[in-house]
């Protein structure tokens, strides 16, 4: 009688629990995400990992590591069979060249990305994470009233006088010449293939003007608030606030779409929790504008867009009149040549 009366009060407690916890119960376990450090890192703990973990009682293991880093211990761990991470940081030319060990996505089978992700933001191998822009920065106490409107303004140091600043991290073998190119003449549809000798006979010329070449996102903000150049190509996370501290500003025009993904290894520790937690991502509009907000990226929420202040909007990637400026690059191609545009790009820097 006893064990018959602890049976139905079990049973009773676990009905009393309710689906969502005894779906955490079911679910319990790890994920273990690779991602970029500093603020990023902080913002997708602080509006998604923590709340993941609470609503799931799935742990976030967050491993803070630069791109290269982190392609190079999934590759390792692909060969040696030991895979590191459940989800890691992507790019759009990532996505192609790392394909064979992504876990393909069957998007219309996840309930959260169907409902509330972007339009066209899961693809085969991944979804989209942030989206933002590389974008040309200014001081405006250097250009107090003409300021510079395009990459073309950016290499006229007779025009805007003055040293610059250029990224040498990232995706920096192909955003540069890209601006370049951009700045000679080159229409949007004619940029790929990408003609690299015109870009870098261009590039040749404002070489000498080039007074620091940054290596984070933060060092892109100190070397601007230093004054050792007055103007940048920066994460349009980086040039928001500049430009909110009145001190600066920036433009879209012919700012380089950049766009982070999410992406599953194959084979990783914990597939199956890193796919739910890709569907938890792209819900709850609230905290992606929040999220928004301290990153200055967009993110993947379809309701998002229409919480954002108008006062915010020329500030946000993802709002039409911004989004129909940025520049698009043919990923494929990249992808393609980006070992060779890296070889280049190392040889001319150090030349």
């Amino acid at each position: 009688m006893d064990i018959q009366r602890r049976t139905l009060l079990a049973a009773s407690a676990l009905t009393a629990l309710g689906a969502p916890r005894l779906a955490r119960a079911q679910n319990a376990g790890e994920v273990i995400i690779a991602t970029t450090g500093g603020l990023m890192e902080r913002s997708l703990q602080e509006h998604f990992y923590r709340r993941f973990q609470r609503e799931t009682g799935i742990r976030v293991r967050s491993v803070p590591i630069e791109l290269p880093d982190q392609w190079a211990r999934a590759q390792a761990g692909r060969r040696s069979g030991n895979i590191p991470f459940d989800i890691v940081t992507a790019t759009p030319p990532d996505l192609i060249q790392h394909a064979e060990i992504l876990q393909p996505l069957d998007c219309g089978a996840m309930p959260g990305i169907v409902a509330h992700a972007l339009p066209n933001a899961c693809f085969g191998h991944g979804i989209i994470r942030t989206a933002g822009g590389m974008a040309l920065v200014w001081s405006k106490k250097a250009f107090p009233q003409n300021a510079p409107a395009s990459w073309a303004d950016f290499f006229d140091v007779q025009k805007f006088p003055g040293p610059r600043s250029l990224p040498d991290t990232g995706d920096r073998e192909w955003w540069v010449p890209l601006a370049a190119l951009m700045a000679d003449g080159v229409p949007r549809d004619k940029l790929f293939p990408m003609d690299l000798d015109r870009a870098y006979r261009k590039l040749d010329a404002l070489k000498p003007h080039v007074a620091a070449w940054w290596k984070s996102g933060d060092n892109s903000m100190q070397i601007m608030r230093g004054g050792d150049a007055v103007m940048t190509m920066a994460y349009s996370s980086r040039a928001v606030p500049l430009a909110k501290s009145g001190e600066f500003d920036f433009t879209w025009n012919g700012a380089i779409r950049d766009v982070g993904n999410w992406a599953v290894l194959k084979g990783g520790p914990n597939t199956q929790n890193a796919l739910r937690f890709l569907d938890f991502f792209v819900q709850d509009a609230k905290e992606h504008v929040a999220f928004s907000e301290k990153v200055s990226f967009d993110s993947n929420n379809r309701e998002a867009p229409s919480l954002v202040p108008e006062a915010e909007r020329r500030f946000r990637p993802s709002w039409p009149e911004n989004w129909e400026k940025l520049v698009i690059a043919d990923y494929a191609w990249v992808a393609e040549h980006r070992a060779a545009m890296r070889e280049r790009w190392v040889s001319w820097l150090t030349a």
